[in-house]
């Protein structure tokens, strides 16, 4: 008898014991004298089910999950079939069946680090025809998809390219910003982590079309697997002819090097970011001048988020016009969400922009894990504002959340039942912009710190505090040099506006005596 088996290295299964499950199939299999194949893939992004072991069959892979050390005796024992965390065929699993996977197509699917892998599932098919185009007609391509900047600021993705190709100088750069770091958001880490060839390929296609020959991956320490697995797929790419000299025996060079950032928050910001790269502290820059003109090492340099880099091979495989057929609006192609928090279903969901925020919490999400009533649901990282039930027919996308006073972010959802305090909300945000705060600038670092002391005035019933707390976040939100001051009063007034009664002196006083 003999098993293929796919046990993902993704970070998120690691933690729920994929290495221990591992160890005992390996030892399980040995003692039966079973001959077992183990891939070490990707998640496919249903975090509930991890560790999810699939088994390959001849009618495709029947996932098991959440699988323990101490399931696997009894699952070798049904000849991995009918069993108890018997999942059926992995992509008829409904949180898996009704995405639209794009960007995140291969993720799961393939062994990340072999690009012989890759390429047999679609991958370098956009490089090789990038490498017929003209690097004008590249970022026309990119420009005419729609693609808008995935790490939270929504920018158009064509447009940046486009200055800096447009740029005059010797050197050009392309900067990936991994430096993910708000809450709920793990997309970034799963694409490095599970298909790393994507964005590698992206960044390619960019400095093709920009004429850049030089990149860099600046990846947060908090994520260790993402940087392991990154350094190894660089230096498979250059072994294979990726990387280096000639792409793909083309004309065109491109090197890569992965940097490791010390964790940052305000490094998700590309002047701070590209400050940290260059080995200074992570500062904000004044703009203008702007990155595109003057970027790493006073460079043009295109900075772009992982995700908006990793979808560029498949515009490229498919065409622009295939691309921008998804989404609404201005939101065009798809948006990996990620849904955490109090929730039933955690997990990674792509789909195109223009499901509603209740559609993406009650039937995807599952509602609670608690079983409570949704009080609320924070959008867009710690930064990000708190949408109640009563916004959830918004649908899904740039223009249609900032028309509610929120923004998409970095697709990073967190849902909260309604035992949660807003009052108690607020005043984290403020807290977090204070210690995270670069200290630039005056309404940033003066003004969180000073949030948190009226919050707290709130609590103890002051009632001339709330003028001054309003007035403080929109002092924040429009004299900060950065997103990290200017978005810290999202997630503070939209507590204030949708849940008054927790910022009320009879509630607080409620709740005190409860405790």
């Amino acid at each position: 008898m003999s098993l293929k088996l796919y046990i993902p290295r993704d970070a998120a299964a690691k933690a729920l014991g994929a290495n221990e499950v591992v160890a005992a199939v390996r030892a399980e299999a040995a003692k039966r004298g079973v001959d077992v194949t183990i891939v070490r893939n990707g998640s496919r992004g249903m975090v509930w089910l991890e560790p999810l072991v699939e088994v390959e069959r001849a009618d495709g892979r029947h996932a098991f999950g959440p699988v323990a050390a101490s399931d696997v005796a009894s699952l070798f024992d049904a000849n991995w079939g009918s069993h108890a965390l018997a999942q059926g065929l992995t992509e008829e699993i409904p949180f898996f069946k009704s995405q639209t996977r794009l960007t995140f197509a291969r993720c799961g699917k393939i062994d990340p680090l072999s690009l012989e892998d890759y390429a047999a599932h679609g991958g370098l098919t956009g490089l090789k025809r990038a490498l017929g185009m003209a690097g004008a007609a590249i970022v026309q391509e990119v420009t005419d998809s729609g693609l808008r900047g995935r790490g939270g600021a929504g920018f158009p993705t064509g447009i940046k390219w486009k200055t800096v190709a447009d740029a005059k100088a010797d050197q050009k750069y392309i900067v990936v910003n991994a430096d993910e770091g708000d809450s709920a958001t793990f997309a970034d880490r799963m694409i490095m982590e599970g298909d790393p060839f994507t964005l590698i390929e992206g960044m390619v296609i960019a400095g093709i079309a920009v004429g850049a020959t030089k990149g860099y991956v600046y990846i947060r320490s908090e994520y260790p697997d993402a940087v392991e697995v990154m350094k190894a797929a660089v230096r498979i790419g250059f072994e294979k002819g990726l990387l280096g000299k000639s792409v793909l025996g083309s004309a065109h060079a491109f090197d890569i090097e992965i940097r490791v950032g010390a964790g940052a928050y305000v490094c998700g910001e590309e002047t701070s970011l590209l400050n940290s790269l260059e080995g200074k502290r992570g500062v904000v820059r004044a703009k203008p001048p702007l990155p595109a003109l003057q970027g790493f090492m006073g460079r043009p340099t295109v900075v772009n988020n992982v995700i908006s880099l990793a979808s560029v091979p498949v515009i490229m495989e498919k065409g622009a016009a295939f691309y921008k057929d998804f989404g609404l609006g201005r939101s065009r192609g798809t948006i990996p969400l990620q849904i955490a928090g109090n929730v039933k279903f955690g997990g990674l969901y792509e789909t195109a922009f223009g499901l509603t925020l209740g559609d993406i919490v009650d039937r995807i999400g599952g509602g609670t894990a608690s079983g409570r009533p949704v009080k609320a649901v924070q959008v867009g990282g710690p930064l990000g504002a708190y949408f109640p039930r009563s916004l959830f027919d918004t649908p899904f996308g740039y223009e249609e959340f900032a028309g509610k006073d929120g923004l998409v972010g970095h697709a990073g959802l967190t849902i909260f039942d309604d035992s949660a305090d807003m009052l108690k909300m607020a005043r984290f945000a403020l807290e977090f912009c204070a210690i995270e705060s670069c200290g630039k600038c005056t309404p940033c670092r003066i003004g969180a710190v000073r949030g948190v002391e009226t919050v707290d005035r709130i609590a103890a019933g002051d009632p001339d505090a709330m003028p001054v707390l309003k007035d403080l976040c929109n002092t924040m939100k429009f004299g900060s040099l950065c997103a990290l001051g200017g978005f810290t009063p999202y997630p503070v007034m939209s507590a204030v506006t949708h849940f008054p009664d927790d910022f009320s002196g009879a509630a607080i006083g409620a709740k005190e005596a409860a405790e």
